[in-house]
C-alpha cells in the first residue's frame, strides 16, 4: 500500500489536504485561511452560565457561540489545573514547572458542577470538538500536548501505549525508556509513530513538548480573558506529524512556503523521509495533475457508484446519516440471488468506509444493505466492515446487521463534515437555459483578432477554443474563417481545440505563453 499527500494552497480559499491510498482519494480535509478554533488549541475562558440539569457549564472562549463543557470534561486533576492556573496569574513566578507541584486529589467522578464552577470564573481549557453548525466548541479541562511519537498531560502521571503496538517486547522496551526521561507530574501516552524509533528521538519530541508547555505558561501569565494561550499547529503540519511514515511515497505541495516548513519538519523529525516532499510547479492545477479532482467530483454527490452499476445513495438528515445501497445492473447478472446480494453488499461496505472518512461523517450513521437471508452471510458482511474501517483514525462503534439488512454506526464528530458541492451552474449560460448565438460568437472572435493586431500590433499569438469551435473556425481549409484572417492580415493564426474551455468561450495566448487579455 503506496501512501500520498497532496495538498492545494489557495491563498484565498485555504488549503486543501488530499491523502491517496494508491492513488485512490481516502481522506479529503481543508483549512480555511482562519483557523481559529481548532482541536487542541488552549484557551483561558470564562464561565458563563451553569446548567445544573446538564451538570454542565458554557464557557466563553471568544466564539459567537459559547463552549460547553460537561462536568466529565474537568479531568480527574481539575482541582491542579485550577490552583496552578491561579498561581500563575497572581504571582507571576519565574519557574513555571509543575514538577515541585503538590497534585491535589482527583475529583468525584459523580460530583456535580456546581461543586467545582461558579460565573466567570476563569479557567484553562482545550478544544476537544470544533464548532459545527450553530454550536460552539467543546471543551476539557484534562489537557494533552500531541507531538509525533508521545502525547504530553500535564497534572498526570501515567503512562499508557498505544494499542496498536502489538509485540510485548517493543511495549516493554518503549515504557521502560518513557520512565526514564518522564519528568515528575506528567503523564505520556505513547503512540504508534513511536515504534521502534529510538530513546533519542523520544527524548527530542517530549522536549518539544515540554517546550510547547512553557509558551503556554508564559502566554497564561499575562493573558486576559477569552484569550488562545496555546495554538494548535495548522491542519496541513499536523496531518504531516500524526500520519507520515514509511508507507508514504509522495508528499507534492504547490505552495513554496508550505513546501519548505514541512520539509524542514520532516528533516528535524524523520530525516529519512525529507526527500518525499517535492514542490509541485506544472501547469495544471496539482489536484488535476493527480486525479484528485476528477474523484471529487464522482465521489461526493448523493450517488456513488462503486461496483459494475452498483451504487450508494447518500442521504443527510438533521439526526443522522442514510445509505442505501442499491445493486443496479449487478443484479440482472446470472448468479443465485443470495450470492449476488452478499457480493454487492461486501464491496459496498468498502466504499462506505471510504465514504464516511472522505466526508468525515459523524454522529449516527443507518445503512441499509440488501437483504440476506442467511444469518452467516450477515456476519460476514459486518465483519468485512470492521476490518475496512480499522483504518479510520475517528472512534467508531458498529453494530452487527439486523434481520432487516440495516447496520447501525456511531462515529466520532469533532470537525464539520466535508461537504463538496459537484453540482455546478453553466458558465455559458449562467442557469438561464440559453446561449449566445453561434454566429455572433465567430463576430466576436473576428472583432478581437482584428483588434489585437491593428491596434495593439501582436504577432505569433494563438487562439484556444472549445474542439467544435476549433473544427469550425479550421473547416473548409480556403474558405475557413481562419484562412481569411491570413489572407487579410497576412498573418497565420494557430486555432488550439481546449476540452476544458465551454462552447463560447475563448482565449487568446501571446507568443511566450502567456494570456492576452482582450
Amino acid at each position: 500500500m503506496n501512501y500520498e499527500l497532496i495538498i492545494n494552497s489557495n491563498p484565498s480559499g485555504g488549503v486543501d489536504i488530499a491523502i491517496l491510498k494508491d492513488k485512490k482519494l481516502i481522506e479529503l480535509h481543508h483549512e480555511k485561511v482562519d483557523n481559529s478554533f481548532q482541536v487542541g488549541d488552549v484557551y483561558l475562558g470564562t464561565v458563563g452560565k451553569i446548567m445544573p440539569g446538564l451538570n454542565a457549564a458554557f464557557v466563553d472562549v471568544g466564539h459567537e457561540k459559547d463552549a460547553f463543557l460537561h462536568y466529565l470534561d474537568l479531568g480527574p486533576q481539575f482541582q491542579s489545573t485550577q490552583k496552578y492556573t491561579r498561581m500563575l496569574r497572581s504571582s507571576r513566578p519565574k519557574d513555571h514547572s509543575i514538577q515541585k507541584q503538590h497534585l491535589e486529589a482527583d475529583i468525584n467522578k459523580s460530583g456535580k458542577v456546581t461543586d467545582l464552577l461558579k460565573r466567570n470564573q476563569q479557567l484553562l481549557v482545550q478544544v476537544t470538538k470544533e464548532p459545527i453548525s450553530n454550536k460552539g466548541p467543546r471543551l476539557s479541562c484534562e489537557l494533552s500536548l500531541a507531538g509525533r511519537f508521545i502525547v504530553l498531560m500535564p497534572f498526570d502521571s501515567s503512562i499508557s501505549i498505544s494499542k496498536k503496538i502489538v509485540k510485548q517486547e517493543e511495549r516493554k522496551r518503549l515504557k521502560e525508556a518513557i520512565v526514564s526521561i518522564k519528568p515528575v507530574n506528567f503523564g505520556v501516552i505513547i503512540r504508534t509513530n513511536a515504534e521502534n524509533e529510538s530513546i533519542e528521538d523520544l527524548q527530542n519530541d517530549l522536549k518539544d513538548l515540554l517546550g510547547k508547555w512553557n509558551d503556554l505558561c508564559k502566554q497564561l501569565v499575562e493573558a486576559t480573558s477569552p484569550q488562545k494561550v496555546l495554538g494548535e499547529n495548522d491542519r496541513t503540519l499536523t496531518m504531516v506529524r500524526d500520519l507520515v511514515n514509511e508507507t508514504y511515497t509522495n508528499i507534492q505541495i504547490n505552495d513554496s512556503f508550505l513546501y519548505t516548513k514541512i520539509k524542514a519538519y520532516l528533516k528535524s523529525k524523520s530525516p529519512e523521509l525529507e526527500n518525499i516532499v517535492k514542490h509541485y510547479t506544472g501547469k495544471l492545477p496539482i489536484f488535476e495533475h493527480h486525479g484528485v479532482e476528477k474523484q471529487i467530483k464522482t465521489s461526493f454527490g448523493k450517488e456513488v457508484n462503486f461496483m459494475g452499476g452498483s451504487y450508494l445513495i447518500i442521504e443527510h438528515t438533521e439526526a443522522l446519516h442514510v445509505i442505501d445501497v442499491n445493486s443496479g445492473n449487478t443484479s440482472n447478472k446470472g448468479e443465485n440471488q443470495e450470492e449476488n446480494a452478499l457480493k454487492v453488499n461486501m464491496e459496498a461496505v468498502e466504499e462506505i468506509a471510504r465514504q464516511l472518512r472522505l466526508r468525515d461523517l459523524g454522529g449516527i450513521i443507518v445503512i441499509d444493505l440488501i437483504d440476506l437471508k442467511t444469518a452467516g452471510n450477515r456476519k460476514l458482511v459486518y465483519e468485512k466492515l470492521k476490518e475496512v474501517m480499522k483504518t479510520d483514525r475517528a472512534k467508531h462503534k458498529i453494530l452487527p446487521m439486523s434481520p432487516f439488512g440495516l447496520i447501525q454506526i456511531t462515529r466520532q464528530r469533532v470537525r464539520p463534515q466535508m461537504a463538496v458541492i459537484t453540482n455546478e451552474k453553466c458558465p455559458t449560460c449562467h442557469g438561464s437555459g440559453e446561449i449566445q448565438s453561434s454566429v455572433s460568437i465567430v463576430d466576436d472572435i473576428n472583432s478581437h483578432v482584428k483588434y489585437l493586431i491593428e491596434n495593439l500590433h501582436l504577432k505569433g499569438f494563438s487562439i484556444e477554443v472549445h474542439p467544435f469551435l476549433a473544427a469550425y473556425l479550421k473547416d473548409g481549409w480556403l474558405t475557413s474563417p481562419r484562412f481569411n484572417w491570413f489572407k487579410q492580415y497576412k498573418q497565420w493564426i494557430k486555432v488550439k481545440p481546449n476540452q476544458s474551455l465551454h462552447l463560447i468561450n475563448y482565449k487568446f495566448i501571446d507568443a511566450k505563453g502567456e494570456d492576452v487579455v482582450v
